[in-house]
């Protein structure tokens, strides 16, 4: 039987080559998700940046540690405290203390990413000076890199400056560097400090403040800027490489087991012949798992192989679009390898399995019979099993929108849940075909001539064919359907829900973090014909079901500005009940009656019994907490929403909101402006993320798609020949094999995109019940240029094995081998 085997791969090596390519890429990709995710696990050590040659960092409470039944629950607080002034005293009866400020800062020519200290930290980094001197005067700075030098005056948006000295940069940050005294006013509130005195007495003296930590050796650095960059840069790596292994994965396996299949079912008369010749089914199994073994070994060897040098292009990839920080590189792990080539032959073996059974089990002459014609596509078990899936995902989301709407707008479920209608569809093919085939048909079959009759009955006799054919098709358009409709139409609903809560005309927000001070409020509020509401950022945490410690973003506003500026989508209450003593909530919590007191901890770690005022609907998520500013203390307000008065010009009241923020630095903008910068979309990583995931899965379905048609065009020879006995000329037999593949597309277009409709329409329900009355939006342009692409791939070839095989000019009889 090896030696049937092996002849039988020299001789059918077009559909051999095939399946090789379509199963090599197929564990590459698997290899290098492997790869990626695997190297994502683990972040390289780091020691401390700005703090590296400090002596002793003290840094303020900046985490809320809650006890919980089942152990410590902690969350980093919104407004983290500062070092009590009692300890400051005690700390500088050991030695020296150095005050730290860090304030953002836009300059003119410089980068966005400015930061801005006191010149007396600077020497804990350690940055030197490399040219002038240090700042002596309120209006004179020092920077780091080389985008300004010495003398130059750099207009800031807190005001005009004289550079008089640079240090080098160090990579982590683009500092700028004042006299302390000007740091102090513009971040007045200091969070951490350093200590030149010994360690232990240090912690000795801040022993009883409460949260008050000692910073030493390598965890100083958590008084840097973003010392859970590598922990978050991670967590997000994970997220998308995980997806894209799923999703790539799952496409992978998907075309490998059809292109196998579709392999075995092209050889029904081959089979039939080796049961006349006196073949047992068993014999017939045991071939075709071994040219399965034979392939998928060599196969995922190879896709191995290149999945060793595809890994690091992906993670240079990465690194260039900012999708992963820049010290991730491709590790030494090993596991991936196996994994991947244990996949690649399991699916090989099965996608030949079941296949090779049903030849195994058919007679030799009904074998011989079903050579021309699909009599029997689709097996009870196909049947069964497409429904099963189908079901499944029809009940699970029925389950998901009774219980928990919510749950089908996270990124896992609109990814995962198309990929079980897909694999429904797919599998019910055979019975999905013949209608829409008709359908598509109907009008060029009744147009003169016979190629509209032709196509429609090439592809009913073909189920198999035509099926398999339209599998990658089907991915394509409904991944890209189904991931791209789903971001958009969740945008259009955090958009729709930000348009409906904001009354404001206009929208002020300050140039930097620090937010707006008390000078510039006041000139806000003395606008003449302007309604101000001052609002801050917060956050609010509660302990549900005594283990969990939840965070909730707050805003922290006056109730009757509020009222005046915003549409709180409110299931319960009022907003005017909103009081110092209360807070606004949403249905998401755990206690969400009005009148209803909740324990809560406040965006600073304060405790505190707040009643519910409000109740507000869930949303898609962005409907946050509502307190007044006394229970949001150190938040500084980053935004104000002025409405117009009666009888108020909006040109007149813009021009004055202009004029009070222009000495602190700030933007007005329009309802409209400000809604679109800040609710524009899916943000720039997401996006390239998203487009990694469906731009791997669409090259590689569009190789296998080509793959499978040159497949099944190579099997056609004696058709093609036929047809130019009864007298079609070379072209009437390409465009009729052009016409078909364009079918086959639209079929496989057809059916991608009911999945689509049917996950987009479920997203849609679940928004609904949300209570965000938004659209479907559906990428029309990305699934016309996916289809677009598809038809061009499939026709093209299909067209060119057929001019060939045309232009060898051998018309073989109907007995003869190819």
């Amino acid at each position: 039987m090896l030696s049937t085997t092996l002849r039988t791969l020299r001789t059918r090596w077009v559909t051999f080559a095939a399946s090789f390519v379509a199963l090599c890429l197929g564990v590459a990709l698997i290899a290098v998700m492997g790869l990626a995710l695997a190297s994502s696990l683990d972040a390289p050590g780091r020691g401390p940046e700005r703090f590296a040659a400090a002596p002793v960092v003290v840094r303020g409470q900046d985490t809320l540690d809650v006890p919980t039944r089942k152990g410590r629950r902690t969350q980093k607080l919104a407004q983290p405290r500062a070092v009590p002034a009692a300890a400051i005293a005690k700390l500088r009866g050991l030695g020296t203390v150095v005050e730290d400020r860090s304030f953002a800062v836009r300059a003119d020519g410089g980068p966005s990413d400015l930061v801005g200290h006191p010149w007396s930290t600077a020497a804990f980094a350690p940055y030197e000076l490399d040219a002038g001197r240090a700042p002596e005067a309120a209006d004179e700075v020092v920077v780091s890199g080389d985008w300004a030098r010495p003398g130059t005056r750099v207009r800031t948006d807190r005001g005009t400056v004289r550079v008089v000295g640079t240090v080098a940069g160090l990579g982590f940050e683009n500092a700028v560097f004042c006299t302390d005294a000007r740091a102090a006013g513009l971040s007045p509130r200091s969070l951490q400090l350093v200590v030149d005195a010994d360690a232990a007495a240090v912690r000795e003296a801040v022993r009883g403040s409460a949260g008050v930590r000692v910073l030493t050796g390598d965890a100083r650095r958590y008084a840097d800027a973003d010392p859970d960059r590598d922990g978050e840069a991670l967590t997000a790596m994970n997220a998308m490489f995980g997806t894209a292994g799923g999703v790539t994965g799952f496409v992978a396996v998907f075309v490998v087991a059809s292109t196998f299949a579709f392999a075995v079912a092209q050889r029904r008369r081959e089979f039939g012949l080796l049961r006349t010749a006196g073949a047992t089914p068993g014999q017939i199994r045991r071939m075709v798992v071994s040219e399965a073994l034979v392939v998928g070994a060599l196969a995922s060897a190879a896709g191995c192989v290149l999945g060793s040098y595809g890994a690091p292009k992906l993670a240079e990839w990465a690194v260039d679009e900012s999708l992963a920080p820049r010290w991730f590189t491709i590790g030494d792990h090993t596991w991936p390898y196996p994994m991947a080539f244990s996949t690649g032959l399991f699916v090989a073996l099965c996608g030949v399995l079941a296949a090779s059974w049903r030849a195994g089990r058919t007679g030799p002459a009904e074998a011989l019979r079903e050579a021309s014609v699909d009599t029997r596509a689709m097996t009870w078990g196909r049947g069964l099993s497409g429904a099963a899936l189908l079901i499944t995902a029809a009940v699970t989301s029925a389950l998901a929108l009774v219980t928990d709407p919510g749950d089908l707008l996270h990124r896992k479920t609109y990814v995962s849940r198309p990929m079980l209608l897909i694999t429904g569809v797919a599998l019910l093919a055979p019975v999905l075909v013949p209608p829409l085939t008709r359908l598509i048909v109907w009008l060029p079959a009744r147009l003169p001539g016979a190629s509209g009759m032709l196509v429609r009955e090439n592809a009913a006799a073909g189920v198999r064919r035509t099926a398999a054919v339209a599998a990658p098709v089907l991915v394509t358009v409904a991944l890209a359907g189904s991931l791209l409709g789903a971001t958009a139409t969740l945008d259009e609903a955090r958009a729709t829900e930000a348009r409906e809560r904001t009354a404001a005309d206009f929208v002020v927000t300050p140039a930097g973090d620090a937010g707006f001070d008390e000078a510039t409020l006041k000139r806000l509020r003395a606008v003449s014909g302007a309604k101000v509401s001052a609002s801050s950022s917060s956050a609010v945490f509660v302990l549900e079901d005594g283990v969990a410690l939840i965070r909730s973003d707050a805003r922290a506003v006056e109730p009757g500005p509020l009222a005046a500026t915003a549409r709180l989508p409110l299931a319960a209450g009022k907003v005017s009940d909103l009081d110092d003593d209360s807070v606004i909530v949403n249905e998401e919590w755990e206690r969400h009656t009005v009148g209803e007191r909740v324990d809560v901890w406040l965006g600073d770690g304060t405790r505190k019994s707040l009643r519910i005022a409000a109740v507000m609907t869930i949303g898609t998520g962005d409907n946050g907490v509502y307190v007044t500013p006394r229970n949001a203390p150190a938040a500084p307000v980053d935004r104000v929403d002025v409405r117009l008065a009666d009888g108020a010009g909006p040109a007149t009241v813009a021009a004055g909101l202009r004029q009070a923020v222009r000495a602190s630095g700030g933007q007005v903008r329009t309802r409209d402006a400000w809604l679109r910068a800040t609710h524009s979309g899916t943000g720039r990583t997401t996006r390239t993320g998203l487009f990694l995931v469906l731009g791997i899965a669409l090259l590689y379905t569009g190789i296998s798609l080509a793959n499978t048609m040159v497949m099944a065009t190579s099997d056609r020879a004696r058709e093609l020949a036929v047809l130019r006995l009864a007298g079609a000329t070379g072209w009437q037999v390409l465009w009729l094999v052009g016409a078909e593949a364009l079918m086959v597309v639209v079929i496989g277009g057809l059916l991608g995109a009911l999945v689509a409709g049917i996950g987009l329409a479920g997203l849609w329900s679940a928004l609904g019940l949300l209570s965000v009355r938004t659209s479907i939006e559906v990428p029309w342009a990305a699934l016309a240029a996916v289809l677009g692409a598809c038809a061009v791939i499939a026709v093209g070839s299909a067209v060119v094995p057929a001019g060939l095989r045309l232009r060898r000019g051998a018309v073989k009889p109907a007995g003869a081998r190819e």
